[in-house]
């Protein structure tokens, strides 16, 4: 597994996870129609290529020679299809099922999917777990979930898949994203003095960007047998929206003491979406534990700032 391709590898994960495998030793192709620049700086080993993952016929010539595709790739927000739903499902869903087959037809022998914990949607019970009944509540979950069968449906012993459902990504990345929570509180804390948090008691798992990247890294070491047609949770602060507020102003007020008082406020929110995932799968068959939490994130995001 030396030859990696990674789809949206210049986005906000992508820009952290790319120099990580280039350091480590893989040859990387980042295939990402750049709609925000590209953060990332030439080298030998790394290949950029600007195109629409909806073109299949360059998708398939792109995956020539490469062992993995990481796919990150997608339209990943809630707002993003409210503004126009027909481009949102073409990217996230119509499109899912060629890039697999021509992965798998090109010689791809490792198709790491990424998807997402919201795909669970709202759920009381104390523990979601991987077998947990899938209920999207948006359009972003609905076609992030349609896609995991897809997948598995091309599974073969040729061709390893494995589906990661991420808690949401928080932290610093040079291709940086503000609208995530531990992130927007953050921005907003430093920059306003102001929290303005929508609701308040969902709870919403978390998970540091770096401990991200290095769960895509170790899914490139693994043999077949421990990861092939799996689903894994990752995520692992379950906080409610007020306890990341309030995590995110213990951290700013540490950081930047001469911004004086920080207010919480809330306001109701539409966003019902709250779940508490267990992620005791990945822990117990993968080894794979994080390193950091919500906190380290906001810090890093002040030194940023």
């Amino acid at each position: 597994m030396r030859n990696v391709l990674i789809t949206g590898g210049a986005g906000y994960v992508g820009t952290v996870l790319t120099p990580q495998l280039l350091a480590a030793g893989y040859n990387v192709t980042v295939y990402d129609i750049l709609y925000y620049g590209c953060e990332l700086k030439p080298g030998p080993r790394l290949k950029i290529i600007e195109d629409d993952i909806r073109h299949t016929r360059t998708f398939r010539e792109a995956c020539t020679g490469a062992d993995a595709v990481i796919h990150l790739a997608c339209i990943s927000n809630d707002p993003s299809f409210e503004l126009d739903e027909a481009p949102s499902r073409s990217i996230n869903y119509d499109c899912f099922e060629p890039m697999v087959i021509a992965a798998k037809e090109q010689g791809v022998r490792r198709f790491i999917y990424a998807s997402t914990s919201s795909v669970y949607g709202v759920s009381d019970a104390p523990e979601v777990r991987e077998e947990h009944p899938l209920v999207p509540l948006t359009l972003y979950n609905k076609y992030k979930s349609l896609c995991e069968p897809l997948l598995f449906k091309h599974e073969s012993r040729d061709f390893a898949c494995v589906t990661i459902r991420p808690a949401t990504v928080c932290g610093y990345s040079p291709r940086m994203r503000l609208d995530l929570t531990v992130n927007i509180l953050t921005n907003h804390a430093i920059n306003t003095g102001k929290i303005t948090v929508f609701g308040g008691d969902q709870l919403r798992p978390n998970l540091h960007i770096q401990d991200m990247c290095d769960l895509y890294a170790l899914l490139l070491t693994l043999p077949d047998e421990k990861i092939a047609g799996e689903t894994f949770n990752a995520g692992y602060q379950n906080h409610s929206i007020m306890e990341i507020a309030r995590m995110v102003r213990k951290v700013v007020r540490e950081e930047f003491p001469e911004r004086g008082e920080i207010k919480i406020v809330t306001t109701p929110t539409n966003d019902i979406r709250s779940y508490h995932i267990n992620s005791d799968k990945i822990a117990a068959r993968l080894g794979c534990r994080p390193k950091r939490g919500g906190e380290d994130a906001a810090r890093d995001l002040c030194q940023a700032f």
